[in-house]
């Protein structure tokens, strides 16, 4: 992604360097942080393209990183961990995080997965619209908008686009194996237990009731759809 701005939070100057050697290669302009603290102030200063984020730092940790950035910022997340457990990696991922990456890592996979956040639907196969309107919901994918009963709701990349996939083709059922390859790409090594956590966050933000006309629903063993009352 040739001109993007990556800004890379992470304690470890050897990681940081490495990081931005591969990433340079790509193309992409590398700005850096050695702590949680400094690492806020790039975010609003820069205005990055995406944010490589480590979870264990000084001053402060990954997890409040990505809660406080979230206050102000769409900006994509991945985070790098060292902890293996699934709790650490779905609290990231609750709490607004795009994706995580483990460590020890491959610097080619990290370029894969950043690769991966940054595309941006829509493509041919979903619309040629740029802003799908429902009642009370308004999707604007060019300015990676949404609003809902008048106010501007803040989504991550993989919210927007993952609303973008299900709202674009209103009454289809996705596969949680069909969104993770549509959404997180073919490279995207996870678990479909990640769509449930980002339908999760979703719903919760776009907070339907039971009187609002659509919905995105569960499909018992399938996956997800988004539903539309006439």
């Amino acid at each position: 992604m040739v001109g993007q701005t990556l800004l890379i939070i992470d304690d470890d100057a050897q990681i940081r360097e490495l990081l931005t050697l591969y990433f340079t290669k790509e193309g992409f302009t590398i700005e850096q942080a050695a702590d949680g603290a400094e690492g806020i102030r790039k975010v609003v200063q820069l205005k990055p393209s995406l944010v490589i984020l480590d979870i264990m730092m000084p001053v402060l940790d990954g997890i409040e990183v990505c809660r406080e950035i979230r206050k102000f910022s769409r900006v994509p997340i991945i985070m790098l961990t060292a902890r293996v457990e699934d709790e650490d990696r779905i609290m990231g991922l609750e709490l607004g995080a795009d994706d995580y990456v483990a460590k020890p890592f491959n610097p080619r996979e990290v370029v894969a997965r950043v690769n991966a956040v940054l595309r941006r639907v829509p493509d041919s196969e979903y619309t040629n619209a740029d802003v799908i309107r429902f009642p009370s919901l308004e999707i604007n994918i060019t300015e990676h908008s949404i609003t809902t009963f008048g106010k501007e709701l803040l989504l991550t990349a993989k919210e927007m686009e993952l609303l973008w996939c299900l709202a674009s083709h209103p009454g289809r059922t996705f596969s949680r194996e069909i969104l993770l390859e549509k959404v997180w790409g073919y490279s995207y090594c996870g678990e479909t237990r990640t769509v449930d956590t980002h339908i999760k966050r979703l719903r919760q933000k776009l907070g339907a009731k039971e009187d609002t006309p659509w919905d995105i629903q569960t499909v018992w063993g399938v996956g997800y759809r988004f539903v539309v009352q006439e």
